[in-house]
């Protein structure tokens, strides 16, 4: 059981956490996350996966995610350099809270999408 804390305690934990919740909730970090979980990729192979990302917002999610120990990335020295990326351990534990909270979208979407119908109808 986690100890009750105070506001401030809770805040000072809040502004602690903020840059790592800012990198995982990121859209592209979570689909970068199910695009590597089955094993390495090259970085076409992750762009394909995705599909509308840009290249130089997958280059600087997958560096921010390296820089944050989530993915790590092996280059092979071959004519031109072969480079894969793959979750790391703490990339791996990430898996279960990401697949957790796209099964709730999915099985709240119909749910969700009639309260936006309400809201526009009763907002124009």
């Amino acid at each position: 059981m986690i100890p009750p804390q105070s506001d401030q305690s809770l805040l000072s934990n809040c502004d602690a956490v903020r840059p790592i919740l800012v990198r995982i909730g990121d859209k592209w970090s979570v689909l970068i996350v199910m695009a590597l979980r089955d094993g390495p990729r090259r970085f076409n192979q992750i762009r394909r996966d995705i599909g509308s990302i840009s290249q130089r917002m997958l280059t600087l999610t997958l560096r921010g995610m390296e820089r944050d120990g989530l993915v790590s990335r092996k280059v092979y020295p071959t004519t031109p350099p072969r480079v894969e990326y793959a979750l790391t351990d703490l990339g791996q534990s990430l898996r279960g809270p990401v697949e957790a909270l796209g099964g709730w979208a999915i099985a709240h979407e119909p749910q969700i999408v009639a309260a936006q119908a309400r809201y526009d109808a009763e907002n124009g």
